[in-house]
């Protein structure tokens, strides 16, 4: 008797970091909202050979959907420091030039707002109504827990 040794798939990822420009949302034609955000999460180590500390900075396209979108672009903008959590979704599209290209991007489940209010709180965290495109096999086109303290945020 064969026994089946595969293990359970998990893709999902937990990010923080601070936007490198204003969300670019749009419109696809079914209607619904695509958020474009590009996140900045930074690093800081001790470099085991010299001590000295190192500072490493990850740039990563995040893609939020329909009411997440539209909060995104209404709440965030360059600077704005946020916490995502989704998955791992990896596309390829033709460049006007011809050349083949290809991303790997995090489709946002749920995006947490750290930018305090005016009143010292943080604001809300939004979960997305759903992720990925409303049109069977349509891809966005373009460009590729609760909220942390201040002190605890790595940038």
């Amino acid at each position: 008797m064969s026994r089946d040794l595969r293990l359970p798939m998990l893709n999902r990822v937990l990010i923080t970091g601070n936007l490198t420009q204003d969300p670019e949302v749009r419109y696809i034609p079914s209607g619904a909202a695509v958020a474009n955000l590009r996140l900045a999460s930074n690093r800081r180590y001790k470099d085991v050979t010299s001590g000295e500390w190192k500072d490493d900075t990850c740039y990563v396209n995040v893609v939020a959907w329909r009411q997440l979108a539209e909060r995104c672009g209404d709440s965030l903008h360059k600077g704005s420091p946020v916490l995502v959590e989704g998955r791992l979704q990896s596309r390829s599209w033709e460049a006007d030039d011809g050349q083949r290209r290809s991303t790997i991007e995090i489709v946002a489940d749920r995006i947490q707002f750290l930018e305090r209010t005016r009143s010292g709180e943080e604001a809300p965290a939004y979960a997305g109504a759903g992720s990925g495109p409303a049109e069977p096999g349509g891809e966005p086109g373009g460009s590729p827990g609760e909220g942390l303290p201040a002190d605890d945020l790595p940038f």
